[in-house]
């Protein structure tokens, strides 16, 4: 059998998930489905992300999000009537990230110092249970996480962003799905706002990362254009496997290659294989198909170097829309194993389960 190794998932919506969907995420997947098995709606009973199944699939870091639109078509729990309401929302799911860690179940991650000192925890935790993690037989070190806003809405305007670095926010999505308030999201052609263009400056300013993930193609090319910091993609696929304005291009993989930013490739079953709706069988679709996507990036960067793993689990979803052979998200560890059958060595296999995340935030963060 495979050695088990660490994992860096770059998109996870922990917060909403544990406050919007009142999931205990201290309890195990399994107890969490029980709980919910009478609970209507899309991803009810069929979770695949909590705590315990994070250690077991040994994912050191995260990049944990706060979520709140505010885009003027209000949805329950998600897109909100008001600015100030996202941002009481998304304040919440950051204190809810506090409390975690002033428990010890996590450590936020908000520097270049703490990040290599829970590397080496877990590193050397790693080297010491090649294999026990799989049936959680030995404890493991906090869980990592960096904070992440998916969808900018929740920031009041841009010198507000000073208050949110300082709460421990390091990386920002400028919008969501629909037209954000700062950038054109998914399924819109708008580009950066005026607002948007000044976020971008104090991001630069700050020292908040830009994620380009789930821009309008008119966005991110200005984002891009812009913005002369790091850039990265928490969670995306490629556009010439599933046609979708969601995914990148191989035009936008090779500019993010182009600025060294990495790639998280997402496991939502309708970005992965095209014609995919919310409610078919998942049965046609395998975590092979999301190497297939990682191997995508990797032959047009001409190396493992740019592409990482973003799940996006239970992303307003769960084991119906993943892919049939991963029940929780400690099957992770099985991307290795596939990644090693497409002829991939063992840096390589490294390098995309969490290398390449540890080496673009010590770059981010000026360690690198």
């Amino acid at each position: 059998m495979r050695p088990l190794c660490r994992a860096a998932d770059s998109h996870l919506d922990l917060s909403w998930n544990a406050l919007q969907w009142n999931r205990d995420l201290l309890r195990s997947v399994y107890t969490i489905r029980a709980q919910e098995e009478a609970t209507p709606g899309k991803g009810r009973g069929q979770g695949t992300v909590a705590f315990p199944e994070m250690r077991r699939g040994r994912i050191a870091l995260s990049f944990a999000t706060v979520l709140a639109r505010a885009t003027g078509r209000p949805e329950p729990h998600l897109d909100f009537a008001t600015p100030a309401q996202a941002c009481g929302i998304a304040k919440g799911q950051l204190a809810y990230y506090h409390a975690l860690e002033r428990q010890g179940h996590v450590r936020v991650i908000r520097g270049a110092a703490q990040l290599e000192a829970h590397i080496a925890e877990w590193t050397a935790w790693d080297a010491a249970h090649p294999d026990d993690a799989a049936e959680g037989n030995a404890p493991t070190p906090p869980l990592g996480f960096v904070i992440s806003m998916e969808g900018a809405d929740p920031i009041l305007e841009p010198a507000h962003l000073q208050e949110w670095w300082e709460g421990g926010l390091r990386l920002l999505e400028l919008s969501h799905f629909g037209p954000g308030r700062y950038a054109g999201g998914t399924g819109t052609e708008i580009g950066l706002t005026e607002l948007g263009k000044s976020l971008l400056s104090e991001m630069g300013r700050v020292g908040v990362t830009l994620d380009l993930t789930h821009c309008s193609d008119q966005a991110f090319w200005e984002a891009l254009a812009q913005h002369p910091g790091p850039v990265m993609a928490s969670h995306n696929n490629c556009r010439a496997l599933a046609p979708h304005q969601r995914q990148f291009s191989d035009e936008q993989i090779r500019a993010i290659v182009g600025r060294d930013g990495v790639i998280g490739v997402a496991l939502d079953c309708w970005m992965i294989k095209p014609g995919w709706r919310h409610g078919d069988s998942n049965e046609a679709i395998k975590l092979a198909d999301v190497v297939t996507h990682i191997d995508h990036i990797c032959q047009i960067a001409g190396s493992s170097r740019h592409a990482a793993i973003g799940t996006d689990l239970d992303g307003g979803f769960g084991r119906e829309g993943s892919p049939h052979d991963l029940d929780t998200i400690a099957d992770l560890q099985k991307i290795a194993g596939l990644v090693a059958q497409r002829g991939y060595g063992a840096d390589d296999i490294a390098a995309i389960m969490h290398g390449n995340w540890f080496r673009f935030l010590r770059r981010a963060w000026g360690t690198a």
